[in-house]
Parts: structure tokens; sequence; C-alpha cells
């Protein structure tokens, strides 16, 4: 299934964070700096805060036209009527999810670095798959590591592919050009000095190259 939001750029993912108006505070300006995609991650929060920050960060989406997706938690993600969900290995059955979940709802899976798991996610119902960590992450250290050849591997599947774990500016521009139509961010974004600016560095990684003649210069 085609996601209904434009599927390039700046999949921002929040980082755990205690204080719900400043987590508003720091999506909205990744969110104005140009992110395609939201998730709403909070490995550290109860139930209930989960649920409020949800909520919170949902009018913020909404007003910018962005997708909220919610990790993990398909019920939570129904019942305050996010955009969709992701899913890990362990978080529960992608057909569960789609069965639960709008027609047009994202339903993403984590792929790793199985691209027959991928496609056993798609046949299941998901709406993007991602790979990764393509890079040492510090969210997750120990993450399995994936190669750039998996993105084209995954090109038949039809569905977005998202490029996870350790993606920098400097080294996203060879995933881009391998096939991720979206870049997974937490740290690079969230613990930059200025996530704005750094949100902006990750959707300039999709801009076309410059050309001097398009310019009308000679080379």
């Amino acid at each position: 299934m085609k996601p209904p939001w434009p599927a390039r750029g700046l999949y921002a993912i929040t980082p755990d964070e205690t204080d719900t108006g400043r987590l508003v505070s720091r999506v909205r300006d990744v969110l104005d700096a140009g992110a395609a995609w939201l998730q709403y991650r909070n490995k550290a929060a109860s139930a209930r805060d989960r649920r409020a920050q949800a909520l919170a960060l949902l009018p913020l989406c909404r007003e910018r036209g962005v997708p909220l997706i919610v990790n993990d938690d398909w019920r939570l993600a129904a019942g305050i009527g996010a955009d969709g969900v992701h899913l890990g290995e362990d978080d529960g059955n992608v057909a569960a999810a789609r069965a639960a979940l709008p027609a047009g709802a994202l339903v993403g899976a984590s792929c790793y670095d199985d691209v027959a798991l991928a496609r056993r996610a798609v046949e299941a119902g998901a709406s993007y798959v991602a790979f990764g960590a393509f890079f040492p992450s510090p969210t997750k250290p120990g993450a399995r590591r994936a190669s750039p050849g998996l993105l084209a591997a995954a090109a038949s599947l039809g569905v977005p592919r998202v490029a996870i774990g350790g993606i920098t500016p400097d080294n996203a521009p060879s995933l881009v050009e391998a096939g991720a139509d979206l870049l997974a961010v937490i740290s690079g974004v969230f613990d930059a000095p200025d996530p704005a600016m750094a949100a902006r560095a990750y959707r300039a990684c999709f801009d076309p190259p410059s050309s001097t003649l398009a310019h009308g210069t000679t080379p």
C-alpha cells in the first residue's frame, strides 16, 4: 500500500524525554525545519505518559501535514488516532496492526539486515520497511549491522525503504544513493546543538546535486 504522505526525506524519531513541554518545543523546531515524518518513541516513559506525549505531538503533526507514527504500540496509535505504528521484531504482528488501524495508516516494520523479513512484512501489510543499523549507533550500540546493498535489493518490494542507525549528514548521501527513501534519525537530530539546523542538513541530503552547467557556466 502506497503511503498517503510523501515518503522522502528525514524521518525524525523522538528521544526519551520526560518533559513534555520541552519535547513539544524541540519537535516543533524539527518539523518546521522540514522533517517529512515523525515517530514518537519513548522507551523510558510509563504508558500514561506515552499517551499524553503522543497526544501533545499529534496537533503539531496535523498542522504541518506530517504523519505521526507511534513506536511499538499499535493499540496506542489506534487509541489516539495517530497516523501509524512502527513495529520491531518483538513488538507485535504486522497483520494484526494492519487490521486494527485505518486503511490509510502507516505500518512500518524493522527488518534489520534481512530482505526476506522485509518481504514477509510487506506481504502481511507493511507500508514501509526499515533496515539498519548501517553505522554504529549510540541509541542501539549492539544493533546488528546492515549493508547499503539491502536498500537496492528491497526496491522490488514496492514500498518506501527507511535507513536507520548511526546516520549523519556526512554518511547519509551514500544511503540515499543506494535507495533509501527516508533517513530515520534520533540522536543525530535531537542531540545536536541546534536540532533544526541538523534537520535541514539531513533534508539537504535528498537535494539533487548542483551542476555548474545548469547555471550557465563552463566546466
